[in-house]
């Protein structure tokens, strides 16, 4: 970083200084993940890093099935080595719930294996043997690693939070527009109270009889009778969405784009409770995007109330249509290699948050169900904010944290657990959602008030999206006119 840091910036065009000044950034948070945070020192990963490439491979049709399974197969016959080179990273003692974690994703890996031979069965006979083979060897493999980590917890510890200082420099690292964690907490308080006024709102619209509790209850046994008919919900809502940005020129959609929605893998269920978005991966000739909804979490009953219609359009919209899916999509194309590594999910998951305020603003699905289901989604992402920092400055612990956010929000109990585990390795990353969508209500905000009547909303999202996954400090920055010439 030093050497790039020493760069003469008077000898180099507005664009390559600030293309300077965002790799800095970058390098910054990347020096503090590997010598400060330092969680590959105590947190085995190999189940996330055998398993997402094994999804991409399969899930995506980029090339033949067969062309695929050859693919997975050899990565398959690399599963055993992988795992007994990435032991080796367990220097110091684990820490007992990621290792827990770790051994739940190892249990579900075997059902992966078997779906992916399953696929296989039209291959040829020697294709299959060998498909087979891998399979059943990298099963033996992950069972002895399941050994390993059982074995750690022996002599695992609690001590997870990254700690008040540490999580202060993280958060100076983020480059939040000035903002530390004490001013961050307080918009997490504020819009609680804010989104919970809203929704209380909405809920005496849908019924004014009715108590708010008894609306949203009713709201979440409104859903489909079976999975695969929400499935087919959240396909139809997103392309409802897509429709609506086209006709009514809120943002500019690229020609080759793709979108397929698909259950979640079992072994990311546990983390990843609700849904989520893999975009194409990049330099890809045929993009395209995967949207991936969760069943349940252990077989909850309940699972499906959580897939009730207003949801389902709320959480389209955030994944797909504008959100991930479109904005991913479009930075994927921009030619800067420093802008495709960067890391801001304040506004990658903040565009998502902010999409879906921005579309029932401009008139889709805007009725009182789809807001209230809105604000229930944004009450959450509020209660990430308020137990990302408390968790992480040691304030909270899991299990209060997991029956605050039920008393908070009303999940099942299974999907907060889910939740909030996964909230102990990814610090800063959940308050990311509603303080991501904060700082973009107010940068447009501020861009209305300078242009006046010259300002488009078509415009300013185009600029936005056009400029990649920078954090919005450094998109404040380009409206500004750094790095190039200001949005006409």
């Amino acid at each position: 970083m030093s050497r790039i840091a020493a760069l003469d910036t008077d000898a180099l065009s507005p664009e390559v200084r600030f293309e300077r000044d965002i790799e800095i950034h970058n390098l910054r948070l990347e020096l503090f993940d590997l010598e400060r945070q330092r969680l590959w020192e105590r947190r085995s990963t190999a189940m996330d890093a055998i398993g997402d490439p094994l999804f991409g491979l399969f899930a995506r049709d980029f090339a033949p099935l067969a062309e695929r399974l050859a693919s997975i197969t050899s990565r398959l016959e690399a599963i055993p080595r992988f795992l007994a080179e990435h032991r080796t990273r367990s220097t110091l003692p684990q820490v007992r719930l990621w290792q827990e974690l770790e051994l739940e994703s190892a249990e579900e890996m075997p059902a992966f294996f078997d779906e992916m031979v399953a696929a296989g069965s039209g291959l040829p006979d020697a294709d299959q043997r060998r498909l087979r083979g891998a399979a059943d060897r990298a099963k033996v493999a992950v069972a002895d690693y399941e050994g390993f980590l059982r074995e750690t917890l022996a002599t695992a510890v609690d001590d997870w939070p990254l700690g008040r200082e540490r999580y202060a420099e993280l958060v100076a690292r983020r480059a939040f527009d000035g903002l530390d964690a004490d001013d961050i907490l307080e918009i997490g308080y504020e819009q609680l109270a804010l989104q919970r006024a809203a929704r209380t709102a909405a809920a005496r619209e849908v019924d004014p009889n009715a108590a708010e509790a008894l609306v949203i209850d009713r709201l979440k046994d409104d859903h489909p009778e079976t999975f695969e008919r929400a499935l087919d919900g959240y396909r139809d809502a997103m392309l409802r969405a897509r429709t609506h940005l086209i006709e009514h020129d809120i943002v500019s959609i690229p020609d080759d784009e793709r979108i397929e929605v698909v259950p979640t893998p079992e072994y990311l269920r546990r983390v990843m409770p609700f849904a989520a978005y893999f975009d194409a991966p990049k330099f890809d000739t045929n993009p395209q995007g995967i949207y991936i909804v969760t069943p349940s979490v252990d077989g909850d009953p309940g699972a499906m109330r959580e897939h009730n219609w207003s949801s389902i359009s709320n959480t389209s919209i955030h994944e797909a249509y504008p959100g991930h899916h479109l904005q991913l999509s479009v930075a994927g194309k921009h030619p800067s290699l420093t802008r495709l590594t960067t890391q801001a999910p304040e506004f990658v998951e903040g565009w998502g948050m902010y999409s879906e305020q921005m579309m029932r603003e401009e008139g889709f699905e805007a009725g009182p169900k789809f807001r209230l289901s809105m604000h229930t989604d944004a009450i959450w992402r509020a209660c990430r904010i308020i137990l990302d920092i408390r968790m992480h400055r040691g304030e909270m612990s899991v299990e209060e944290a997991e029956a605050w956010l039920v008393e908070q929000t009303g999940f099942e109990r299974a999907n907060a657990r889910a939740e909030v585990r996964r909230y102990t390795h990814t610090p800063t990353y959940q308050l990311s959602y509603l303080l991501g969508k904060v700082l973009l209500l107010q940068l447009r905000a501020d861009e209305r008030a300078k242009q006046g009547d010259a300002f488009s909303l078509r415009r300013f999202h185009d600029t936005l999206l056009n400029n990649g996954s920078l954090p919005i400090s450094f998109h404040r920055r380009r409206f500004a006119g750094e790095g190039g010439p200001a949005p006409a």
